[in-house]
C-alpha cells in the first residue's frame, strides 16, 4: 500500500540563523519617518521630558512603540519586535523604560498631549506639500469625518462603563481626513470617553472638531473649503450652530434623526419634487430618490441650512422602522452647501461610509482594546495609535501607486512588511537583500526609490 503524499514539504528548523531580518519590509515605514521628519519633530516636542544623562530619547521611544503598533502590535511590550532588529530600527529601549515614559507623559496630562499633537500637525503640513497632487487637499478642499468607536474592555479599567450595545468599555470619538476614492485616510482627532458617553453629545463633537482642525494646515481651520461630515450623532442644534458660527463658516454635512415633524413633511412632498439618487460613477441609483424639505421644519436651525431627505426601497429582508413611510426607507441629512444639485450632495454625504473603513483599520492598528489601566495612560496610547495610522496613510500616499495605495493595514503587513530579508555588510555599507521570489518585492523596492527622491527634512 502506497503512503499518502503530504500536502506540504517537510523542512528541518534550526534557530541559529545569522544576518536574517524579519519584517524586512518595515524599512518602508522607517524611511517614511526619516523623509517626513517625524522623528525630529517628535524628539523636539518631547525634549522637555528627557532627563539628564538619559540614554534613550523620549521621542524615539514613543515612535518605536508607534512603529510596533503599525506592524501589528497591540501593547507596549510588542516593541520587543523592533528591539530584535537593531540593524533596522537602531537601539530600542527596554520594556520598563517604555512604561516609565508613558507614565511620565500621562502624569503631564494636556501638556504632553499638546506637544505630541503639535508635532504631528507640523509634519502633516510637510507631508501634504510633499504629496502635492496626491494630498487630501489636492482639490483645495478637505473633508473630515467624525465617528464614534466602541472599544471593549476585558478587565476593569478606569472610565470603562456599559455601552449602548450592552458591552463594557470605552466610547472614543474619532476624526479622519478622507483621502477620497484614490486613497485611504489619516486620523486627526481621538477623544477618549467613557463607555456610557452619549452618541449625540454636542460638546464632545465640538471638542473633537477642534482637535481635528488643529491638525490641518492653517488655511483649512475655517472657511467653506473644510467639510465636517458626521452621522446622525452630529445632528444637534448646538453642534450645527457651532459649525456655522460667524467667523468660522465651516461647511457641514450631518445626518439627522427622522423626527415626527420631518416625517410629516416627507409625506407632503409631491411626486414631482423627488429626484433620482446617483452613484459615484454618475449612474442613476435604481429605487432611490432625494428631495429637499423647506418651510417650518427648518425653524430653530441656523440660517442657510438645507434639509435633504432620501427614500429608497429597502433591501430584501430589511425591516422598516416607524419613521419610514409608504414602504420606503427614509434617511435625512443637513448641509449648508449651496449651488450644487441635491443628488450630488446626497452622494457626498453617503460617502461618509468610508469612515467605517478607517475605523476598521484603526481597530487593526492598536484600537482593538486599550491596553493600559488609567485613562491618562490610554490617552497617550491613543496618540501612539494615531501616529501609527499616520505612517500607514503617509507611506502609501508618498510611495505607492494604483490599487496598492488603497491597501489597508492588514494587507500592507501581509504583502509588504512581512517580507524576509538578509543583511549583508560590505565595507562600511549595510545592504538589506529582500527575497527575490516574493511577489511584492518590486512594490517595496519601487516605493523605496520614490521615497529616496524626496528632499531631506529641514
Amino acid at each position: 500500500m502506497r503512503e499518502p503524499i503530504a500536502s506540504y514539504p517537510r523542512v528541518r528548523v534550526q534557530g541559529d540563523g545569522h544576518q536574517v531580518v524579519s519584517q524586512a519590509g518595515s524599512v518602508l515605514l522607517v524611511e517614511t519617518v526619516r523623509r517626513t521628519g517625524l522623528d525630529q519633530a517628535i524628539s523636539a516636542a518631547l525634549a522637555p521630558w528627557r532627563k539628564s544623562r538619559a540614554v534613550h530619547d523620549p521621542g524615539k521611544i514613543l515612535l518605536d512603540v508607534a512603529l510596533a503598533v503599525a506592524l501589528g502590535g497591540d501593547c507596549l511590550a510588542d516593541v520587543g519586535m523592533l528591539r530584535a532588529e537593531p540593524a533596522v530600527f537602531g537601539q530600542v529601549a527596554s520594556d520598563p523604560t517604555v512604561s516609565r515614559l508613558v507614565d511620565t507623559l500621562a502624569a503631564s496630562g494636556e501638556k504632553a498631549l499638546r506637544a505630541i499633537r503639535a508635532a504631528r500637525a507640523e509634519v502633516r503640513r510637510h507631508v501634504w506639500r510633499l504629496a502635492d497632487g496626491k494630498a487630501p487637499d489636492a482639490g483645495r478642499a478637505v473633508t473630515v469625518d467624525l465617528d464614534g468607536v466602541l472599544v471593549i474592555a476585558h478587565s476593569d479599567k478606569e472610565d470603562a462603563a456599559p455601552t449602548w450595545k450592552r458591552t463594557y468599555g470605552h466610547h472614543p470619538l474619532m476624526g479622519f481626513v478622507d483621502h477620497g476614492p484614490g486613497g485611504t485616510g489619516e486620523p486627526v482627532a481621538a477623544l477618549l470617553r467613557p463607555g456610557n458617553a452619549g452618541s449625540n453629545t454636542a460638546a464632545d463633537h465640538i471638542t473633537a472638531t477642534q482637535l481635528a482642525l488643529a491638525q490641518l494646515p492653517k488655511k483649512y481651520r475655517r472657511g467653506r473649503q473644510t467639510l465636517i461630515r458626521t452621522d446622525s450623532a452630529g445632528g444637534t442644534h448646538n453642534f450645527v450652530a457651532w459649525l456655522a458660527q460667524r467667523g468660522r463658516w465651516l461647511s457641514y454635512s450631518v445626518g439627522m434623526v427622522i423626527t415626527d415633524t420631518i416625517h410629516q413633511h416627507v409625506l407632503k412632498v409631491p411626486a414631482s419634487a423627488w429626484t433620482p439618487a446617483v452613484e459615484a460613477d454618475g449612474e442613476i441609483h435604481d429605487g432611490a430618490w432625494v428631495a429637499e424639505l423647506t418651510g417650518d421644519v427648518l425653524d430653530g436651525w441656523p440660517k442657510g441650512m438645507r434639509l435633504i431627505v432620501r427614500k429608497e426601497r429597502p433591501h430584501p429582508g430589511a425591516q422598516l422602522r416607524l419613521t419610514d413611510a409608504d414602504g420606503m426607507r427614509l434617511t435625512c441629512f443637513a448641509t449648508n452647501t449651496l449651488g450644487r444639485p441635491i443628488a450630488e450632495l446626497e452622494l457626498r454625504h453617503r460617502l461618509r461610509a468610508r469612515a467605517e473603513d478607517r475605523i476598521r483599520a484603526a481597530r487593526a492598528t492598536g484600537l482593538r482594546n486599550l491596553p493600559l489601566h488609567r485613562t491618562a495612560q490610554n490617552r497617550i496610547w491613543l496618540e501612539i495609535v494615531q501616529i501609527a495610522l499616520d505612517l500607514l496613510a503617509w507611506m502609501p500616499m508618498l510611495a505607492l501607486t494604483g490599487k496598492a495605495r488603497l491597501w489597508e493595514p492588514r494587507r500592507l503587513r501581509l504583502r509588504l512588511f512581512s517580507t524576509a530579508g538578509q543583511l549583508v555588510t560590505t565595507g562600511r555599507r549595510r545592504i538589506l537583500r529582500l527575497a527575490r521570489h516574493w511577489p511584492w518585492t518590486s512594490h517595496i523596492t519601487t516605493a523605496l526609490e520614490r521615497l529616496a527622491l524626496l528632499p531631506n527634512p529641514g
